[in-house]
């Protein structure tokens, strides 16, 4: 991770395709195509990868999470359970929906704890969002069983987790919804853009027309299409899609270099018996992008922390103060800092961060750093990392 490690003579391909028509735009100017749909045909790849009867190519992670909810009936009042370890994107894309976020707690799986989402849900919950950070997942049965119970809708937030699976189910597909992003820094990239995924063919309809402005994409006059409810434009382009083509077909290969990179840091790390890794639930299979592992306390994650940065040991990532990952620095939603006027509805339900106890997350991210796995490192530049990680924190020990 990412996939830009290894951009070459595909992506070029692809991208040279485009370009040769001189059509940038998904829809419309079938003439001028010379057959090139990069967008359907990412599409189609995806849908058959991630073992789902329908993808739907959007401009980013953020619109997928937005569009998702839009297309199965999330809107204003509505709360969504998010964790409390994500990227803001969570929370923003529930909010320009006028829904409410709602802050869970996460465990040592680093992603939702189900007992939170329990205690976590009102009659105004209308989805759970599990977000899995890092490569790996939540629990998903567990947390498949509470939404059915609850008749709640489960969309998997796997913008950082393509290539992982569950009980045999590739991550993304488990749900009601999947979400992913294709940003520049991620396993597999278009430099920007993202991706629905479902098995619900009216949360598809919905999700292609909402991400283009309501079109409803019937016959060949753009212009002359109708807007059966109101959208926004959410489109990806024709150019960010042909880099996807190229990286799709990639996303094995690089998962495979990613495991193997991963194993030899991981098998290294064993060899301290104070750093223990975070938990994948039964059935789960990581997709490497990350090593992630506690150490005994706070103080000393900082102090490793800092030690591996001293020892050129970089993209180790310490997210407890962390400006974008986790709720401790989220003041622009705690303190509800915003443009323009929030709507009432979200204002009320907001929980009062004064009052929230989110220790239990505490207990874990404080004590957690997770290492990125990169594509480009030769067999010995592994080794060699693998060796300055355990020597700088038994040192610490």
């Amino acid at each position: 991770m990412p996939g830009f490690e290894f951009f070459g003579d595909a992506e070029r391909k692809q991208v040279e395709a485009v370009l040769d028509t001189g059509v940038l735009m998904r829809y419309g100017f079938d003439g001028m195509r010379q057959g090139n749909y990069k967008a359907i045909e990412l599409e189609k790849a995806l849908a058959k990868r991630m073992q789902s009867k329908h993808a739907q190519l959007v401009s980013s992670g953020t619109a997928a999470i937005t569009i998702a909810l839009a297309s199965a009936g999330v809107g204003a009042g509505d709360e969504v359970i998010i964790p409390t370890f994500t990227f803001v994107a969570s929370f923003e894309a529930v909010l320009a929906l006028g829904a409410i976020p709602i802050l869970a707690d996460v465990d040592d799986t680093l992603t939702l704890n189900a007992e939170a989402v329990e205690r976590a849900i009102t009659n105004k919950t209308k989805a759970v969002m599990p977000v899995h950070m890092c490569g790996s997942m939540a629990d998903l049965r567990a947390l498949k069983a509470i939404c059915n119970s609850h008749d709640l809708i489960l969309l998997e937030d796997a913008c950082q987790a393509i290539g992982g699976s569950f009980e045999g189910i590739p991550l993304g597909a488990y749900g009601d919804l999947g979400a992913f992003s294709f940003d520049y820094v991620k396993t597999i990239t278009c430099g920007e853009g993202g991706a629905v995924v479902t098995n619900n063919a009216t949360y598809l309809k919905n999700a292609d027309h909402y991400s283009d402005h309501g079109h409803d994409h019937i016959g060949n006059d753009r212009g002359a299409e109708a807007h059966p409810f109101l959208g926004y434009n959410y489109r990806i382009s024709e150019l960010n899609a042909a880099v996807g083509v190229a990286q799709i077909a990639r996303l094995d290969e690089f998962i495979a270099i990613q495991k193997k990179n991963y194993s030899i840091l991981r098998e290294a790390l064993e060899t301290i018996p104070e750093v223990v890794f975070r938990t994948v639930p039964e059935g789960g299979v990581e997709n490497y992008s990350f090593l992630s592992f506690f150490l005994p306390s706070e103080e000393m994650a900082v102090k490793t922390h800092s030690a591996l940065a001293e020892a050129s040991v970089d993209a180790c990532f310490y997210w407890y103060y962390n400006n974008w990952h986790y709720y401790k620095k989220w003041e622009h939603l705690t303190e509800r800092k915003s443009l323009g006027k929030l709507p009432q509805e979200v204002l009320d339900g907001l929980q009062d961060f004064t009052k929230t106890d989110f220790s239990k997350s505490d207990q874990w991210v404080s004590r957690n750093i997770s290492c990125l796995i990169k594509l480009s490192w030769t067999e010995l530049e592994v080794y060699e990392r693998a060796q300055k990680m355990v020597a700088t924190i038994k040192n610490l020990l």
